[in-house]
């Protein structure tokens, strides 16, 4: 029976020290109810019965959050943008130089 309970409390101390990490290597965009402090304290208090609220009700699973999704890029919005961005300073860039040319070209004496 005593080795029953020093198996029961080392497997205990494990999934408490386990839920713990987890809980504290979880991105913010993953706590679900409340936040990492508290999820942390919760898990620290009530070792056994913590740790399973926090799998249970804590954690969103990882499919179920808009952030995971990967988005090709030319369906991302921000990609596109980028490119535009990028197109524009090309133009700019190719105004100034054809402008500091013609500089160039009307200040050398003939």
């Amino acid at each position: 029976m005593a080795r029953l309970l020093v198996v029961l409390g080392v497997a205990i101390v494990a999934f408490t020290v386990f839920s713990l990490i987890d809980v504290l290597m979880t991105d913010k965009t993953r706590f679900r109810a409340l936040n990492k402090p508290i999820w942390f304290f919760v898990v620290l208090i009530l070792p056994a019965l913590g740790g399973i609220l926090w799998f249970a009700i804590g954690k969103a699973r990882r499919g179920a959050s808009g952030p995971a999704r990967q988005l090709a890029p030319d369906d991302d919005p921000t990609f596109l943008r980028g490119l535009a961005r990028d197109k524009d300073q090309d133009e700019r860039i190719r105004r100034l130089e054809q402008e500091l040319s013609e500089l160039d070209d009307d200040s050398k004496p003939e």
